[in-house]
């Protein structure tokens, strides 16, 4: 690709855009996903014997399980959000720089 084409996409307003979009979206999943991760080692390393309460009386599953399971999904459903925001908005705006250059 041209460098003055290069140029005209990156001063190109839907460009900017989708890159302040994508950056704090990123950002923001970023934030989440490490909020959720050292919370959980902050509860192990503190509170280790709140995790080890059973879920309910006669059970041998404690809290702990379940609160590991939701640490490992939330990847997937933050995982999940980025996709479906990504095949939407930003491929959207993409498509539409696309369409300006053609």
């Amino acid at each position: 690709m041209k460098q003055h084409t290069v140029d005209a996409i990156t001063a190109h307003p839907r460009y900017q855009e989708l890159i302040r979009a994508r950056k704090r979206f990123a950002w923001s999943l970023t934030a989440a996903i490490l909020s959720i991760y050292y919370g959980f080692i902050f509860v192990v390393a503190f509170w280790p014997d709140w995790l080890a309460v059973p879920v309910a009386e006669g059970w041998t599953m404690t809290v702990g399980i379940p609160v590991g399971i939701l640490v490992i999904s939330s990847a997937f459903i933050l995982t999940g959000v980025y996709v479906a925001r990504a095949n939407g908005q930003f491929d959207r705006l993409t498509k539409e720089i696309q369409e300006d250059f053609e």
